[in-house]
């Protein structure tokens, strides 16, 4: 004699298979290698190859401006007018400060 009367043992086989297909999506879904994972990971990368680009751009802004400062002089005077505040003999330099002063708090 059987525990389950006969007539319920294709629901309880339907319900399983329905469990274990729910499981399935739901592992697919939200699983350590699932669908929003991977989402996450492509973002990621994505961010990342940016990065490069602008990182890679960068390095071709500075070299080309090494090969300046090595080949051009006026790279060079440029660059210690600029960064070193030099300037030539007889001329003043005039430095203003990078941000306005802050008014005085009226009482």
């Amino acid at each position: 004699m059987p525990l389950v009367p006969r007539s319920r043992w294709p629901r309880l086989g339907l319900a399983l298979v329905v469990l274990a297909l729910l499981a399935l999506v739901v592992h697919t879904v939200f699983g350590e290698h699932g669908y929003l994972e991977l989402r996450r990971q492509r973002q990621t990368l994505e961010e990342m190859e940016k990065e490069i680009q602008r990182l890679e751009e960068e390095n071709r802004r500075l070299a080309a401006e090494i090969e300046a400062l090595k080949k051009d002089p006026r790279a060079i005077e440029r660059a210690a007018r600029e960064q070193l505040k030099m300037a030539r003999p007889g001329e003043k330099i005039i430095t203003l400060p990078d941000k306005p002063p802050e008014e005085e708090k009226k009482p």
